[in-house]
């Protein structure tokens, strides 16, 4: 029984999310737990949905995904990105409407580290002149 199935992997700042796409109605599960008890705002779950939308794929596939590492919206952009490139692996001509909507694009921003004599990555302790 060799079911079909499409596996991608996507990140996000210190998120990392193994996506596998299976043929279904739907249903989404992230890290055994159904996908609005993980993600319970909304914004998130827009988020990580993008992809299914824009491809008007929503009720076609079943997602199981491990995500680990980062806060929530990291996370929720590591699932966006890991759905963006097992379409793909579906369909190859996806990837033009994907690639306009910028989701196979992995977002570079981590967060900047602290700097030494310094409050933060970019904040000073304040300059006294007397």
């Amino acid at each position: 029984m060799s079911e079909v199935q499409y596996y991608a992997t996507g990140r996000r700042k210190t998120a990392s999310a193994r996506v596998f796409l299976r043929p279904g109605s739907g249903e989404i599960a992230i890290n055994g737990r159904t996908f609005e008890d993980y993600f319970p705002s909304p914004v998130l779950r827009m988020i990580a949905r993008q992809p299914l939308a824009l491809t008007e794929t929503t009720e076609k596939f079943d997602i199981q995904a491990t995500v680990e590492g980062g806060g929530p919206s990291g996370q929720a952009g590591a699932l966006r990105h890991g759905i963006s490139r097992a379409l793909l692996e579906f369909n190859a001509e996806l990837r033009e409407r994907l690639k306009a909507a910028g989701l196979l694009t992995r977002d570079p921003r981590k967060k900047e580290r602290k700097k030494y004599g310094q409050k933060g990555a970019r904040a000073r302790y304040q300059f006294s002149k007397r």
